[in-house]
């Protein structure tokens, strides 16, 4: 076995130098995803790449879809129409936040899809319970066609 002279040696870069030179940056870019709530990071992270993408407001839309069905109650609830047409005023309207997230479950790859469709179809079976039928609305999505106040 031939060694080499001490001169001759390269010298070791301890391993923090080594990771200082390669900077790690998080998969979603600039901010974390925001907590959503019973969904799983993963979705979560393909959530907020919608949001970039379309520029919705998917997880606002379904917490306000939660919130408007979250009091419980016997009596029926009723959408309010919305007044004002900027982003995040558009979702007090909650049939509005309803076409967000169909909008968003036809974007999202099939595992985040069947996640957040899930939580959807919970939250259509309550808003079904809790809502009446308007029998002469002439709106395409059963959720718009809903009794509402004017």
């Amino acid at each position: 076995m031939v060694v080499s002279p001490p001169d001759k040696l390269m010298p070791r870069r301890c391993p923090g130098a080594i990771r200082a030179d390669h900077p790690t940056h998080p998969v979603w870019g600039y901010r974390p995803p925001d907590r959503i709530p019973g969904l799983s990071a993963g979705t979560i992270l393909e959530i907020l790449r919608v949001e970039q993408r379309t520029g919705q407001l998917v997880g606002t839309a379904l917490l306000r879809y939660r919130e408007f069905l979250s009091p419980p109650r016997q009596w029926p609830l009723y959408p309010m129409p919305d007044v004002c047409s900027c982003p995040s005023c558009r979702l007090d309207d909650v049939r509005n936040a309803r076409d967000v997230l169909e909008d968003a479950l036809e974007q999202l790859p099939p595992r985040a899809r069947a996640e957040l469709r899930r939580r959807v179809m919970a939250l259509d079976k309550e808003y079904r319970r809790r809502t009446l039928p308007d029998l002469w609305s002439d709106q395409e999505t059963w959720w718009r066609r809903r009794l509402t106040v004017h």
